[in-house]
């Protein structure tokens, strides 16, 4: 039997299928890939409580939409992207190892110099769908520590877990973590 958990992010309801982390933690999907409106209602109440920021980090993948749709309703035409792989035209990349709830296995992220050039003495505001065990997070940070940037905000869509408890990270709504059988944990 599938088990959701429903809850309203930035005034769109949504069901979260709940998925096994392990035998006793399962934890929501969310998921803004192909969502429109929630990405759109999303960025738009993010934005609202944004700190001033001269430009947008996200971590590869799915920050992605969020990031480009925060920057286009700022009326800014660039956001950065730490990713998760080197790419052919990247340069001079820097790189940072993150393991993450989400994925399995330790894996990387990475920006280059145009990215570190792009930031260097910039105010920062690094968003994310999720931040749950902020290890995504950190790895960020480091990026944009390295390359002279300055965080200047650290938001998400949703905090989960001990994320919500963190007084450094802004975030619209709370995600709770599940038992097996889709209750709530306490």
């Amino acid at each position: 039997m599938d088990l959701f958990h429903t809850m309203t992010i930035a005034g769109v309801e949504r069901n979260l299928p709940l998925c096994r982390v392990t035998d006793d933690l399962y934890i929501g999907a969310f998921v803004i890939f192909g969502d429109v409106e929630l990405t759109c209602a999303c960025a738009r109440d993010l934005i609202k409580v944004a700190p001033e920021h001269d430009i947008i980090i996200t971590a590869e993948s799915k920050g992605i939409p969020l990031a480009y749709e925060m920057a286009r309703q700022e009326g800014v035409n660039h956001y950065l992207i730490a990713r998760k792989k080197p790419k052919l035209y990247m340069k001079n990349v820097f790189k940072t190892v993150v393991n993450s709830i989400t994925t399995e296995g330790e894996q990387i992220l990475c920006i280059d110099q145009k990215d570190a050039d792009d930031m260097r003495g910039k105010r920062v505001l690094i968003v994310d769908d999720v931040i749950s065990t902020g290890e995504s997070l950190k790895a960020v940070e480091k990026l944009v520590e390295e390359a002279g940037g300055n965080i200047v905000g650290k938001m998400a869509i949703l905090a989960e877990g001990d994320a919500q408890t963190r007084p450094d990270i802004i975030y619209l709504e709370k995600l709770p973590l599940f038992n097996p059988d889709g209750t709530i944990k306490a």
